[in-house]
């Protein structure tokens, strides 16, 4: 199927500007939109003729001949990366697993976590349990596992997925995808590709989407401060933690909901 789709994207990708990238066809679409106020039509029509109106215009129909050739060439490109940036998270995750032989290092775990891990293990041909970086696996660990050096290590693998400089990494993918994307938007006449995606959206631009993030900010950051002190002083009290580190947070929040609710 990965194979397949390499191949198919960026075919469907050019099919896609074989269409929007049509003079003729844009002429057509652009005559109904310059006439839609002699026209006769209802609520559903005026938007669909303005979203359809609105897709050729936002995907470079207004652009020259050289213009329209850059324009597939980029998507081309974004086409392949995007998809080999989700391949590799997928590979990454895939490939790894936290085998473990040892059933005290199980402590805290519910039964159902053990039994899909003794299931996983199985399938690979291992005794004991396997762990994976699939949220069915990763999360019930982060949550219920008392052994606070194996959250980290999962913790760790699952942050650090395709950014190891290894077969399967992203860092110079996500650069690509970057440039790509600014080039794109600079081309359809952006200042970003924020301000290009932003514009059919709710917030509209890029300033509007930071004042919504200011507000939040401002509203949320005391209440999240104090839930992070709750939960320090709690996993002091309880397991004499100085140091509270990112793969804490759910397993002291678990607890603390247990205690308490």
């Amino acid at each position: 199927i990965q194979a397949l789709a390499r191949e198919i994207s960026p075919l469907l990708t050019e099919y896609g500007n074989d269409i929007l990238l049509n003079a003729e066809l844009f002429a057509r679409v652009e005559r109904v939109w310059e006439n839609r106020e002699a026209e006769i039509l209802d609520a559903e029509q005026q938007r669909l003729l303005e979203k359809t109106y609105k897709a050729f215009v936002r995907n470079g129909a207004r652009l020259n001949a050289e213009q329209k050739l850059a324009l597939r060439e980029i998507d081309k490109k974004l086409s392949t990366t995007s998809l080999q940036f989700g391949e590799n998270v997928l590979d990454e995750t895939n490939a790894y697993e936290l085998h473990i032989d040892n059933e005290n290092e199980l402590d805290g775990l519910p039964d159902f976590a053990k039994e899909v891990a003794a299931e996983e293990a199985a399938t690979r041909n291992k005794t004991g349990w396997v762990f994976t970086l699939d949220a069915p696996s990763y999360m019930p660990f982060m949550t219920y596992a008392k052994n606070r050096a194996l959250r980290e290590t999962l913790a760790k693998a699952y942050g650090s997925r395709a950014f190891k400089g290894k077969a399967h990494d992203n860092q110079e993918i996500v650069k690509q995808i970057a440039t790509l994307r600014q080039q794109r938007a600079e081309l359809l006449g952006y200042k970003t590709h924020a301000a290009f995606v932003l514009e059919e959206r709710m917030a509209q631009s890029p300033a509007r989407v930071h004042q919504f993030l200011e507000e939040l900010f401002t509203y949320a950051k005391p209440a999240a401060e104090q839930d992070l002190a709750t939960l320090k002083a709690f996993a002091l009290e309880k397991d004499g933690l100085q140091e509270f580190k990112q793969w804490d947070f759910t397993f002291y929040a678990e607890q603390l909901k247990k205690e308490k609710y």
